[in-house]
């Protein structure tokens, strides 16, 4: 499974892993869906550690969990990014948004 999610207190973590492609993004988007319908959680954690490769698709799948955490009134933070993600998000502008942290 390339996300695992565990939940505490309604903070819910994320952790993404392996190529974050057209291949795997819909199945990690609708694990999040699930897991935030379920935690309703105030915060959500995105860790990418371990996160090996994102094109576009990554994009995708953090405004979908960015907008969702909106939806349930709760924030959303994204670490551990590795540079090749980092970029691609860079390019993007998802900074402006989303809130990254080391």
């Amino acid at each position: 499974m390339p996300v695992t999610c565990t939940e505490d207190n309604r903070k819910l973590t994320a952790s993404v892993s392996g190529d974050l492609d057209h291949h795997q993004a819909r199945a990690v988007m609708r694990t999040l869906d699930e897991e935030i319908d379920a935690a309703l959680p105030r915060e959500l954690t995105l860790d990418l550690r371990d996160l090996t490769f994102t094109d576009s698709s990554g994009i995708a799948v953090l405004l979908r969990a960015w907008r969702r955490m909106r939806q349930v009134q709760g924030s959303m933070k994204v670490v551990h990014t590795p540079a090749q993600a980092d970029r691609v998000f860079r390019a993007a502008g998802l900074q402006r948004i989303i809130r990254f942290e080391a």
